[in-house]
This record gives structure tokens, C-alpha cells and sequence, in this order.
């Protein structure tokens, strides 16, 4: 048997707005938070801009290319595009054709693999 929890977030109870929502229960304030959180890494196949993602914040389906299953929405991942491509912020510019969306241990092996 397992032990039971009482989750406030799951009933909706003990949500203030002050705490990461924005006033009205609309979107978070904190973006980095909404979209994850973006570094640069390198590697014997270049520099790559790798942004952690969030299960809550995703609503499609991807392909992972290191496994060639699918991420489905609400699981937590990365997404990759060269570090030397024209983009402009998340949503827009180029290099959005550069972006791929990886299992989290598929793209820590994906050296391994070539």
C-alpha cells in the first residue's frame, strides 16, 4: 500500500498568485520557468544552445532524434539547435528548422552513438 499524500496542487488548494502564477491564474511571470532553462555546450560536434523543458509547458508530440521515439506532452526534456545559427528568441527568427527536440538521456549519450 502506498502512502498517501496530501498534494494541495492537485485539488487546487493553497495556490496563491504570489507563487509563480500571475494574478488571475493566467500565465507564469517567470519565463524561465515557463520555457526551461538555456546554456551553451560544446562537444566534438560543435556548440549547441540546449534548453531544458519542462513537462508542464509542453503540448505536442516530438520525435527524439537519438531514439527515434516519441516525446509525448507533459514529459520534461531538451531541445537543441546549433550555437552558430541566426535565432531570434523562442518563438521566432531563424534557425527554428534547427531545433530538435532529445530525450534528456538521449542527448547526454549521442556521442556514444556516432
Amino acid at each position: 500500500m502506498s502512502p498517501r499524500r496530501n498534494d494541495a496542487r492537485a485539488s487546487g488548494r493553497g495556490r496563491s498568485p504570489g507563487r509563480g502564477a500571475a494574478p488571475g491564474g493566467g500565465e507564469p511571470r517567470d519565463i524561465e520557468k515557463a520555457f526551461g532553462y538555456q546554456r551553451i555546450e560544446s562537444a566534438r560536434d560543435g556548440e549547441w544552445i540546449v534548453r531544458s523543458v519542462t513537462g508542464a509547458s509542453t503540448a505536442k508530440t516530438y520525435r527524439c532524434p537519438g531514439c527515434d521515439q516519441e516525446i509525448r506532452p507533459g514529459v520534461p526534456h531538451l531541445v537543441a539547435w546549433p550555437a552558430d545559427t541566426e535565432f531570434a528568441g523562442w518563438h521566432g527568427g531563424g534557425g527554428l528548422d534547427d531545433r530538435r527536440h532529445w530525450h534528456t538521456p538521449c542527448w547526454n549519450a549521442r556521442l556514444r552513438r556516432r
